[in-house]
């Protein structure tokens, strides 16, 4: 099991996420960037993942569209505004549910000793109340599946 770690600080309208992979920094970022794979770990284990749109470079635009047992979807999309491999990615961040609300989303990928790799997600909103809402939302419960999900792929890229 990985260990995530959110930092949320009282009155600041960001969050900070991290989590240390073992695996190294060109595989992460690939693994992270890839259209192929998103749905093998984007979101939790009971909804399934399609990539409707997604060009990472600078004005490529993306878009996730999850489906529930039931049939329901929810749409998360957003544009690029920087992609520097293996380095970071600038992006922002909707959930179509809630339109209005984009965030932004800077994605660093820090390589470590051991060929390990520390992904840290900064996440800055427009108010404090869409980062409250977000978090109150089960976000941090959500993500840390995403990321369980996300290490299990990469160990089974590595075998």
């Amino acid at each position: 099991m990985i260990q995530t770690t959110l930092i949320a600080e009282p009155g600041k309208q960001e969050y900070f996420m991290s989590v240390t992979f073992d695996a190294p920094r060109e595989l992460v970022f690939k693994t992270y960037t890839d259209p192929n794979t998103i749905a093998e770990w984007w979101g939790p284990r009971r909804l399934t993942t399609t990539v409707d749109q997604m060009d990472v470079r600078k004005g490529g635009v993306w878009r996730y569209v999850q489906h529930d047992s039931k049939g329901n979807e929810y749409a998360f999309s957003g544009v690029y505004h920087e992609s520097v491999a293996p380095e970071r990615l600038v992006q922002t961040f909707e959930f179509e549910g809630m339109p209005g609300q984009a965030g932004l989303v800077v994605v660093t990928f820090e390589e470590l000793p051991g060929g390990k790799t520390k992904l840290t997600e900064q996440s800055i909103f427009p108010s404090l109340a869409a980062r409250d809402g977000v978090i109150q939302s089960g976000m941090e419960a959500g993500a840390k599946e995403l990321f369980e999900r996300f290490a299990e792929l990469l160990a089974k890229l590595q075998a």
